[in-house]
């Protein structure tokens, strides 16, 4: 028997570790409003001008988006980002860096990445994603609440985005080899319609969207907090109160775009909105989403919107830190459990593994892992599938544990041996013959069992064994303010539009309910980014 753990330590019994969350240290008071007379640019040079056309709140995927087609337009635009330039880039750093968008097969996919060899291109099937495939998906996984608007927007403008980021943006695509495709019947097969990521993953899409803000002229001012917005007599939006190092002050813009994303790294908000236990969860992501934007825009009456309840949650290493390590990116998620079986620390199974791809359960099934004991899951798999697991599986700071029998396996995570041994008795006894096929829905089922498992049902009888311990991780959440979905103005509680402010990414509240498609997030917050920037500086310009 052989344990592998988080940085190499054994599991304790059971392996649980609590983690509180460190406060972070209390900005200075300054004693008297500051206004800010001067800001650097993204190469650290100093700019005069405290007034600007368009200041975009964050610094994630969306922000940038919104920022850079704000500046294509002519608009002079500031990015505040909340973090320091090492800590900077929102959730998009420590995303894996894919993108859903439809596409009408190989064709599209060469023009997006159009250094693919012919032998590439001859040993791998794409298949193709079209517009009616999206749109079903989207409104399939959110129990057809997504906001109609939102989703045809989403849907209409994905690809010309992705072609808008390569063209102009200067990144570069790659198909994901690693995370979405298996070798079938000699070639490699993509599946569940996300199956390209920008070069780097989410700390490479950063990196090139801040390159891009530098060459093309874009301000970034570093620790910088939006705390309030500044509004008129009209109730236009006129500006943005920040904090910073030095004290409060006010900076003058004739349109505001928000995308500071959600509360997800707001404990109180969390438990407030999500319910009780979400407070333990672990934030995937960066720690400065704390809800700021969605708050202060509330506060001068925007509306709320959207499924506040809810949020993507998936299954995360059970030994990770409170907040995101960037060193480790997202490699603490396990997304590979459609293979094998998940129990909770009593040896209990509790959700259908193999319900559908990957990519439409894995962001649900992270508060499924919340409601157990412990707040803890083990993710089961035996040597037929082993070698098809993802790479996370396979980095140093992992809770893992391996043996040659059920019952060692069981002994190693510190799951119930009895409850185990049982567990796995039925699911296997459940089993029935049929075609294993990990790329597609190969309705190989189990009869019998409760829950049952409805794809890639083979029973765990090869040894050696292996299981990973994981908890909820959270990623974002889903509520947030509503927007016009051909502007990303933020509208009022009377449905009338704010003058003056835009809001996208991820505290855009009405696409995401219950559920979340794999890929959607980055995608939404590109879409919706470029549009909010474009029609930010089409207002400022006209003022």
């Amino acid at each position: 028997m052989r344990v592998d753990s988080l940085e190499g330590a054994a599991i304790r019994q059971p392996p649980f570790r609590d983690y509180a969350f460190r406060p972070r240290a209390s900005l200075r008071h300054a004693a008297a409003i500051i206004p800010r007379t001067s800001t650097t640019n993204s190469e650290g040079r100093m700019t005069s001008s405290n007034e600007y056309d368009v200041v975009v709140v964050g610094a994630g995927n969306a922000a940038l988006c919104a920022a850079l087609s704000a500046r294509e337009a002519g608009a002079r635009v500031l990015v505040l980002e909340k973090a320091t330039r090492e800590e900077r880039g929102g959730n998009t750093f420590f995303s894996g860096g894919g993108f859903r968008f439809p596409y009408r097969g190989i064709d599209d996919i060469c023009a997006l990445i159009p250094d693919l060899s012919e032998d590439e291109v001859a040993g791998i099937d794409v298949g193709a994603y079209p517009e009616s495939d999206m749109r079903a998906d989207l409104m399939r996984v959110t129990e057809g609440l997504a906001d109609p608007g939102l989703v045809d927007q989403l849907v209409a403008n994905g690809y010309p985005t992705v072609q808008w980021m390569r063209e102009r943006l200067g990144l570069r695509w790659v198909l994901m080899y690693g995370r979405q495709a298996y070798r079938v019947e000699g070639k490699l097969r993509f599946w569940g319609g996300m199956i390209t990521e920008a070069v780097g993953g989410g700390e490479g899409l950063s990196d090139a969207l801040f390159a891009a803000a530098e060459k093309q002229g874009v301000d970034v001012r570093y620790v910088t907090s939006a705390v309030a917005l500044v509004t008129n007599q009209r109730a236009a939006v006129t500006g943005v109160r920040v904090r910073d190092d030095g004290g409060f002050g006010e900076i003058a813009a004739r349109a505001v775009v928000i995308a500071s994303g959600g509360f997800e790294a707001n404990s109180e908000m969390r438990t407030r909105y999500l319910g009780a236990g979400w407070e333990l969860a672990k934030v995937r992501g960066t720690r400065h989403n704390t809800g700021n934007g969605i708050r202060m825009a509330l506060e001068i009456g925007a509306q709320p919107y959207g499924h506040w309840s809810s949020a993507h949650a998936v299954a995360w290493d059970l030994n990770a830190p409170p907040t995101g390590n960037r060193r480790i990116g997202d490699l603490y998620q396990k997304h590979s459990y459609p293979l094998g079986l998940i129990v909770n620390v009593n040896g209990d199974r509790f959700v259908d593994e193999g319900a559908d791809l990957r990519n439409y359960t894995y962001a649900k099934y992270g508060r499924e892992i919340l409601k157990q004991p412990h707040s803890a899951a083990f993710q089961l798999f035996d040597q037929q599938t082993v070698a098809m697991l993802r790479d996370e599986y396979r980095i140093r700071e992992v809770s893992k544990g391996e043996a040659d029998t059920i019952g060692g396996l069981a002994d190693s995570l510190g799951i119930d041996r009895a409850g185990l041994e049982r567990t796995v008795a039925a699911f296997n006894a459940a089993c029935r013959p049929g075609t294993f096929n990990p790329a597609e829905r190969d309705g190989l089922a189990t009869i019998g069992v409760q829950p049952p498992k409805s794809n890639w049902a083979l029973p765990l009888n090869q040894p050696p064994y292996v299981g990973f311990a994981v908890t909820c991780g959270i990623t974002f959440t889903f509520g947030g303010l509503r927007i016009t979905p051909r502007t990303g103005q933020v509208l009022d509680t009377e449905d009338r539009p704010i003058d003056g402010l835009y809001a996208a990414g991820e505290l855009v509240g009405g696409l995401f309910f219950h559920n979340y498609a794999g890929g959607s997030g980055l995608m939404a917050g590109a879409v919706f980014g470029r549009i909010a920037g474009s029609a930010a500086a089409a207002a400022a310009v006209a003022t």
